[in-house]
């Protein structure tokens, strides 16, 4: 589960992060990890309201895109909220927030979900996962932190007012880092207490790696194999400079925006907000089977119907000729009539290609549809634009990709048609 903040909480496209590596930053919050990212020449920029690295030293935003793709990368990812959720009434009370089926997920595994609100929108993405010590554990966006800590507070308060048992716990003692790419395994293995041969994807454990006790998820928002890594805050750059030291490349906010964006995932407050349902922004998957029966999560009429009826407007990817179109982009009919915006925008280092994410009436979502245009205020000129489809997610064979209904799918990974074993991307088509 992507996702890129500034200023006004949302940093809108990479081309905005290229322009404000220059400029002085300040930030009232830093990760655990600020001092180290400095000490690594990494070039800081604030992020939902924190200063983070968007690339370091000399090292280009492709270069590092790419040096993930094929080896490994380390981001850090610690300015997101993690919290527990306690209490034997736990399940119950986040089913009424998200739309994923955490009752039947079997115990140290987790589901990328979404809160909803009372319209059906979007409130935030979040992996809420299932553990076997009690509690549930759950990892949700840094830009919408509050916002998120404020909605579940507020329905707790009902919650147990009602009788319900449930608890929130914020953790606040633990930095978050991923590594990421089809090395991630190789390269952790040796100092994971226990092994990764039987973490699979969306699975999380409590382990000791590199002799700290940590948690580590199976998951990530590269398209690639990789972990997430929950560390003590006073041993998280002890654990950055043993991964740099073994071979990890760093990488920043540049290379996971890219990323992100070549492997079809939403970057919330672009491709999704709380105006976005899950079925106009192309996510109905999220919702478990039997929530769809239950009909007992916020917004759940709404939502429902429209997946019934389909919605009028659905998010697309593009391949386009030309600079690649940006968020706020409008995109024309061959008749220059606006059918829609871009949301996210940039190249393509995989593909070789200009790629963007837009919301397009239903009857211009399907694949192959080519007359389409985008206008860049700012240039003044017209970019010709191919719907890519549905986002097609590749696995390898150790793991279940967010889609668990599709248990394989074609892979195509920009022109090398790579298969790496335990590799998930998910690539335009």
């Amino acid at each position: 589960m992507l996702r890129n903040i500034l200023s006004k909480k949302i940093l809108r496209d990479t081309s905005q992060v290229r322009c404000l590596v220059t400029s002085p930053v300040t930030c009232t919050l830093h990760t655990v990890l600020h001092d180290f990212h400095v000490a690594k020449e990494g070039k800081m920029v604030e992020f939902a309201g924190y200063s983070m690295p968007v690339q370091y030293g000399k090292v280009g935003i492709a270069t590092s895109h790419r040096e993930v793709r094929t080896h490994c990368g380390l981001f850090d990812v610690s300015h997101m909220l993690q919290s527990k959720i306690h209490g034997k009434d736990r399940i119950k009370f986040i089913e009424k927030l998200i739309v994923g089926d955490i009752e039947s997920l079997e115990a140290n595994t987790g589901t990328l979900s979404l809160f909803t609100n009372e319209q059906g929108g979007i409130i935030d993405d979040l992996i809420c996962s299932k553990t076997d010590q009690g509690y549930l554990y759950v990892v949700s966006n840094a830009g919408c932190k509050e916002k998120d800590l404020a909605h579940m507070k507020d329905h707790l308060s009902s919650f147990r007012a009602a009788g319900g048992d449930a608890e929130l716990e914020v953790i606040d003692d633990h930095g978050l880092v991923a590594v990421q790419g089809p090395r991630a395994a190789q390269i952790l293995q040796p100092i994971s207490e226990g092994g990764l041969d039987d973490l699979y994807f969306m699975n999380t454990r409590e382990m000791h790696v590199a002799g700290i006790p940590c948690r580590v998820t199976r998951c990530g928002y590269t398209g690639e194999d990789g972990v997430e890594i929950s560390v003590p805050n006073n041993k998280a750059v002890e654990l950055c400079e043993t991964l740099v030291d073994l071979g990890v490349h760093l990488a920043g906010l540049g290379a996971r925006d890219s990323l992100r964006l070549e492997a079809g995932l939403c970057l919330y407050g672009n491709d999704i907000d709380d105006t976005t349902t899950p079925i106009e922004g192309g996510l109905a998957w999220t919702i478990g089977k039997r929530r769809r029966e239950t009909k007992d999560f916020l917004g759940a009429e709404i939502i429902l119907r429209q997946l019934k009826e389909k919605p009028k407007r659905r998010r697309i990817g593009l391949t386009c000729s030309g600079p690649p179109p940006r968020s706020h982009c409008a995109v024309l009919d061959a008749d220059g009539n606006k059918i829609g915006d871009v949301t996210s925008g940039c190249p393509a280092p995989s593909l070789e290609l200009n790629i963007a994410m837009a919301y397009v009436p239903a009857a211009y979502s399907k694949s192959g549809t080519q007359d389409m245009f985008t206008h860049r205020e700012t240039l003044q000129h017209y970019l010709r634009m191919r719907v890519g489809g549905s986002f097609v997610c590749v696995l390898g064979t150790r793991q279940d990709p967010y889609h668990r209904r599709k248990k394989s799918t074609k892979m195509e990974i920009g022109n090398n048609g790579d298969r790496r074993k335990g590799r998930v991307h998910c690539m335009l088509n």
